[in-house]
């Protein structure tokens, strides 16, 4: 059986004019993932995310959830794919910790790097993309990545 990953960009816009904790500091559904193209490149998926992970990579996040906050856009979005009762490995990640990442670590055979798997010239690309034109936009730690999977 195969593993799809589904989900969305999200960003805080006025949170960099207005501070993290303005009322008005919400985070706003952004893009999502199928319009990026992101294939399921099970490698990929295991040094990003842990899931399917025989590779042995240490995954940049696992696990964590739904995000404090998530806009409505992405609960009806993880809703529509049946919520945590038909999906999986539900994490999420800022731009901020993809920018401080060590792309060229490699997975347990020393074979595979982060770069090469999920890097600039893989599917990964525009999502990467995407998200470092909203971080410069509203800054880093206003841009995140949520993610899930069937």
């Amino acid at each position: 059986m195969s593993t799809d990953v589904s989900g969305m960009i999200e960003c805080r816009p006025l949170a960099r004019i207005f501070g993290e904790d303005d009322e008005d500091a919400v985070w706003h559904a952004a893009i999502d993932l199928f319009l990026l193209n992101t294939g399921n490149a099970y490698d990929a998926l295991a040094c990003l995310f842990g899931v399917r992970n025989s590779y042995g990579f240490r995954p940049l996040s696992q696990d964590r959830g739904l995000p404090e906050g998530a806009s409505n856009g992405l609960r009806a979005a993880f809703a529509a794919w049946g919520g945590p009762q038909d999906t999986h490995g539900t994490t999420w990640i800022s731009w901020t910790e993809l920018a401080a990442a060590d792309w060229n670590e490699t997975d347990s055979s020393g074979t595979r790097s982060r770069s090469t798997v999920a890097g600039p010239g893989t599917h990964w690309a525009p999502v990467w993309d995407v998200m470092r034109t909203l971080a410069e936009l509203h800054g880093a730690d206003n841009v995140r990545l949520v993610v899930w999977f069937d």
